[in-house]
């Protein structure tokens, strides 16, 4: 039966979940955030996930009308601040991806604060991608070893990256079907499904629903068998 410790998630269709109830797109990343909260503590209820990482902003996001960015900026500093209690409670581990250079002295420090509260909880790992792009997280690597004397090899690449997990399951909400720039090294050989639920719709039930297709799925890895 095929291991599952790592799951990489596209959390799309806010926006659009917002708009088919006439509602502000505020309000479907409100909802969202709700989501993430109830896919989280199911997978720390899980005994075979150990990392669960979330597409929370992108280096592109960056081009959305700036009162939406400035929206997912005080979101995102709410949304850890209020779920801190939550990691302890449920062992999880907070592990940021991506370049956090970007956001205000006040969120790296609220996203340093949960990262450091929860250093010490050995359950799930709850990794949120923000300000995260996979071709900027590898360049900001290759620049890191550049200097190395010798050929950079694939492990010490690995290593430098953000994310050094394999995702064994990537799961991309809203009905469409690409990668978006979201660890592309790590899902090498990922296996992929895609849903038309929008990310504030989905659910435990439809995750677990994708984990029994996942089991049954044969991974080859480029062999036979």
């Amino acid at each position: 039966m095929n291991q599952l410790s790592h799951i990489a998630i596209i959390m799309d269709g806010n926006g659009r979940w917002a708009e088919l109830r006439n509602k502000k797109r505020s309000s479907g990343h409100e909802a969202g955030a709700k989501t993430v909260r109830e896919i989280t503590e199911f997978c720390a209820t899980h005994e075979e996930i150990h990392r669960l990482t979330l597409y929370a902003f992108s280096t592109e996001n960056w081009k959305r009308p700036r009162l939406e960015v400035e929206f997912l900026m005080k979101l995102l500093d709410k949304y850890i601040k209020q779920e801190l209690e939550n990691y302890l409670k449920h062992n999880i581990r907070f592990e940021p991806i991506g370049d956090l250079r970007a956001f205000s002295k006040q969120l790296r420090e609220t996203i340093e604060m949960a990262k450091e509260k929860t250093a010490h909880c050995d359950g799930l790992v709850q990794s949120l991608a923000l300000n995260y792009g996979s071709h900027d997280e590898i360049l900001r690597t290759v620049n890191l070893l550049k200097n190395n004397e010798g050929d950079i090899t694939k492990e010490m690449l690995e290593n430098a990256l953000d994310c050094k997990a394999d995702v064994d399951l990537l799961i991309r909400t809203g009905g469409d079907q690409r990668l978006s720039n979201f660890l592309l090294w790590q899902v090498a050989y990922a296996e992929l499904f895609f849903t038309d639920t929008l990310w504030p719709d989905f659910n435990a039930k439809e995750l677990e629903k994708i984990i029994k297709k996942f089991k049954k799925v044969e991974r080859r890895f480029g062999g036979l068998k």
